[in-house]
């Protein structure tokens, strides 16, 4: 017999060998029909794995996030067995879940795949889950694995196997179906009752600008109709909030292939929302002790050797300068930490001196694929609202939960109520991706989980999503249609102050070693814009909006008086602009409506005679006529208070 714990504290016995659907039946044959997969300890399986240990059990609902990724994974094969039957001869690359769905990339040589495609394969597959194929597991040995694909002509798989292991390649099978895969699955097909080709995007083989350019298609499957109903009509409010769509209508940034792919032109009037948010976090940081520093865009090859990010980021950097010293190398910066870690060692340091905090909007530059661009979200250009803090080990996790408040406070004024506290921490098994001690990693990881639980923060850990060199804490908050966002981030680091020798005397007298801290609370200009835009739909609140104020005349009579308005406003420092145009009154309201202006002022006979304004709100309509005093009285209070979106 072994010991079986669930997630509820119960420990129930169970003979060995019995598999976790087994298990699942025992408990009830309801919770049977709609278990998914079983979590075995922290590995995600097949449920028709035998246990024959004592282990920690959870059976994997369509509400579990691994029940939804097995479900979407199997999805993925469910299409992959549709392309083949659609398209003969196609070879297939990968096909993983992601956050919202799954993919699979093809080669179909040099034919193209249209939205009828998209159609018949969605009919293809609905027609195939019908048939309630079970997906089934197979060990296989190389030589046979490689024979399989050799005989199907499918050279990325083969490719993908020349990369494993004899003993380590599993098969998967359903109906006519077998593909190269380590797992797990869902039981069967006939849990896949809705279907949405969602798109078609081109895919570099292996993310290899200088390999095949495969086709991406892009979907998701749900249990029934109606979720799939439900995230057809969030895809259309998601089309209407693309910032790329706001950005332009707005006038807010543009791209130019001149200048290049990924990297941002802002215009004025995105300038100016950027700067109000890059105003409002610099005073925050002085209010609490941060200094202001301003770093080059560029530096010796050998600063970024120092730190480490040469040798784990240089092939996503652009590529070195050369001068015409002989020897001299420079690089664009792609992180401004080692920077600020030069900005530490300037002059000595004392206990007295600690904690040092230093803040920069620094841009930095990452040569990210030409595929992986996406308007502000993926650029090769970003400007991160970056900070350093530099402490004494016993001062960690009082600062760190310094900056968990300072990240709370960005979020809930600008109504990101709703987030999860990701505690990124080290793979459990490849600790090659990291550098530094493991006791130094250890207190890193301990400092940030007991400051997120003394935060009372809910969280989750991530193994393996910790950067290079240090754990950290990531915010992924949920914008007002649902969709996750990583924004926010805390470090804890031990490795910089000792690959930059990072020293300050103690009360002892001797040297000792501060800890870093690295932490963005937008984590980038650009992309935190882009979540902030979809957000609130480019309705910003009135003390971040580019324009606060139209002044609206009625006709070309009333442009006098219009621009003395305008003139009273701009000396209390409010953005406006006045219409002059020769249109109807209607079609001017009409149109600052679009341009999301947030006030509206209505002048004419009336206005002008009595020295007013009729004041009109955004989506709000006619809020009456007032005196310009009034009118200047409660836009301060509103901007003031920096009362985010109505």
């Amino acid at each position: 017999m072994i010991n079986i714990s669930f997630p509820d504290g119960a420990v129930r016995q169970y003979e060995a060998g019995l598999s976790a659907m087994d298990i699942a039946t025992s408990i009830s044959q309801g919770l049977a029909r709609k278990v998914l997969a079983a979590k075995v300890n922290d590995e995600v399986c097949d449920l028709s794995r035998p246990i024959n240990k004592d282990v920690s059990l959870q059976l994997l609902m369509w509400d579990d996030l691994e029940g939804k990724s097995t479900f979407w994974h199997s999805s993925a094969h469910l299409m992959a067995e549709a392309l083949e039957a659609v398209f003969p001869g196609v070879k297939l690359g990968i096909g993983p879940a992601i956050e919202k769905g799954f993919y699979y990339d093809i080669d179909l040589g040099d034919r193209q795949v249209n939205d009828e495609d998209l159609r018949k394969l969605e009919v293809k597959m609905a027609e195939l889950a019908k048939q309630n194929s079970s997906y089934v597991r197979k060990e296989i040995g190389k030589a046979d694995a490689v024979k399989y694909f050799t005989d199907k002509g499918d050279e990325y798989k083969l490719e993908l196997i020349d990369g494993l292991k004899d003993g380590e390649i599993t098969f998967y099978t359903q109906g006519n179906f077998t593909d190269l895969c380590r797992g797990p699955h869902i039981p069967h097909t006939g849990f896949i009752r809705a279907i949405k080709l969602t798109s078609i995007a081109g895919a570099y083989w292996r993310g290899d600008e200088k390999r095949k350019m495969l086709t991406r298609i892009y979907g998701v499957t749900f249990p029934n109709q109606k979720e799939l109903d439900e995230y057809v009509l969030l895809l259309e409010e998601a089309k209407k909030r693309d910032h790329r769509k706001i950005g332009k209508e707005l006038g807010l940034f543009t791209f130019s292939e001149k200048v290049g792919l990924g990297l941002p032109l802002w215009l004025p009037k995105g300038a100016m929302l950027r700067e109000r948010l890059q105003q409002f976090l610099q005073k925050e940081q002085m209010d609490i002790g941060y200094l202001p520093v301003i770093t080059p865009h560029i530096a010796q090859k050998s600063l970024y050797i120092t730190s480490g990010h040469y040798e784990k980021y240089g092939k996503d950097s652009f590529q070195v300068i050369k001068t015409p010293q002989e020897g001299e190398e420079f690089m664009l910066k792609p992180m401004n930490c080692p920077h600020h870690c030069e900005i530490y060692n300037s002059s000595p340091r004392s206990y007295k001196d600690l904690p040092l905090r230093l803040a920069e909007f620094g841009t930095v530059y990452r040569y990210e694929q030409h595929g992986e661009l996406h308007g502000l979200t993926r650029v090769r250009g970003f400007t991160q609202d970056d900070a350093h803090l530099f402490c004494r080990p016993e001062q960690v996790k009082d600062e760190f939960k310094k900056v968990i408040d300072l990240v709370l406070y960005v979020l809930d004024l600008l109504k990101f109520t709703d987030y999860t506290a990701q505690i990124s921490l080290r793979d459990k098994e490849d600790r090659s991706k990291y550098i530094g001690s493991d006791e130094n990693w250890e207190i890193a990881e301990q400092a940030i989980i007991e400051s997120s639980a003394e935060k009372g923060l809910r969280t989750v850990i991530e193994y393996g999503e910790a950067a290079f060199y240090g754990p950290k804490l990531d915010f992924m908050v949920k914008d007002a249609i649902g969709r996750k966002w990583q924004l926010g981030t805390i470090q804890v680091d031990y490795n910089l102050p000792e690959r930059f020798d990072l020293t300050y005397v103690g009360e002892d007298n001797s040297k000792h070693r501060p800890v870093m801290i690295h932490r963005a609370p937008f984590g980038s200009m650009e992309r935190f814009i882009a979540v902030l835009i979809e957000h609130c739909a480019g309705k910003f609140p009135l003390w971040l909006a580019p324009t606060q104020v139209t002044v609206l005349p009625i006709s070309d009579k009333y442009l006098p008086y219009a621009e003395e308005v305008k003139q009273q406003l701009k000396k209390e420092d409010i953005r406006v602009e006045v219409d002059d145009r020769n249109e109807k009154i209607g079609r001017k309201i009409r149109e600052a409506e679009m341009n999301k202006i947030p006030y509206m002022f209505v002048v004419g006979e009336k206005e002008m005679t009595e020295g007013k304004v009729a004041v009109r709100k955004q989506s709000k309509g006619d809020l009456g006529t007032k005196t310009i005093n009034e009118v200047i009285d409660f836009l301060k209070e509103e901007i003031q208070s920096k009362r985010a979106f109505e």
